[in-house]
């Protein structure tokens, strides 16, 4: 395997026709983090981008199936960041296998130890895109569920289109999830919630009732802490396809 600072380079540096919903960030790496990488990538890892090194079937989709090693309900979440909610959250539920997409070489690093030091064997992290992997590879309603915790909020108005939670992007990502699956979103961002209900509730294949409080399941993040501490208010969606 190449050197992590080689291997991931490619999606802060490589140009691309969709707007990006995340801040692509060039952070160097510590020993440590660059052990991580090395060792535990090719075991649990795969680069959406350039060169995928995730199993196909025959149409070109993602094999969860060979991926995982097993048949399970599939979990796709968006942007873990550091992984903690993600770890938790996989071991609280091993019947369902989570795909953990992230564009940032250090969360993908410090998610690759949690996921090896629990023990876990229902997670794999890709690294890239998310909605990449979800135009090229993810098969119509193959998702049970489908998170999205603290997505970038992009504040200034300039940059709404760049959101995650918009009316293209969850009709995507709904069309992959199975009839009577979820889209479970979260903000601490007041006006970008609002946001995120009107797009929910206009969607006519899902059924949103409103904001939910947290439910037990969800962690509260460290991220999610932070603002807490500074009197943010979070709150989630919860979203169910219905046709």
């Amino acid at each position: 395997m190449s050197q992590p600072s080689d291997a991931f380079r490619h999606v802060a540096a490589r140009p691309h026709a969709p707007l990006r919903t995340f801040h692509p960030r060039r952070i160097a790496l510590g020993k440590d983090r660059q052990d991580a990488l090395r060792r535990l990538f090719p075991q649990l890892g795969f680069s959406v981008h350039d060169e995928p090194s995730f199993p196909r079937r025959a149409d070109g989709t993602l094999d969860a199936e060979a991926l995982f090693g097993r048949r399970a309900p599939l979990v796709l979440e968006i942007g873990p960041g550091m992984g903690d909610a993600t770890v938790t959250m996989a071991a609280a539920d091993p019947t369902r296998d989570v795909l953990a997409v992230e564009a940032h070489v250090p969360g993908i690093a410090n998610l690759l130890v949690l996921v090896r030091d629990a023990g876990l064997t229902n997670v794999r992290v890709g690294h890239g895109d998310a909605l990449d992997l979800v135009r090229d590879a993810i098969a119509p309603g193959s998702l049970d569920e489908v998170r999205a915790y603290f997505p970038d909020p992009w504040p200034k108005a300039r940059h709404h289109k760049r959101r995650l939670v918009q009316p293209v992007h969850v009709s995507l990502l709904r069309s992959r999830v199975r009839v009577g699956g979820t889209l479970h979103v979260a903000t601490d961002w007041a006006e970008y919630a609002d946001q995120m209900l009107e797009v929910l509730v206009a969607d006519p294949d899902l059924d949103c009732s409103g904001f939910s409080p947290r439910p037990p399941h969800r962690p509260v993040t460290k991220f999610e802490a932070r603002g807490l501490d500074l009197g943010h208010e979070s709150r989630d969606l919860i979203a169910t396809r219905v046709r």
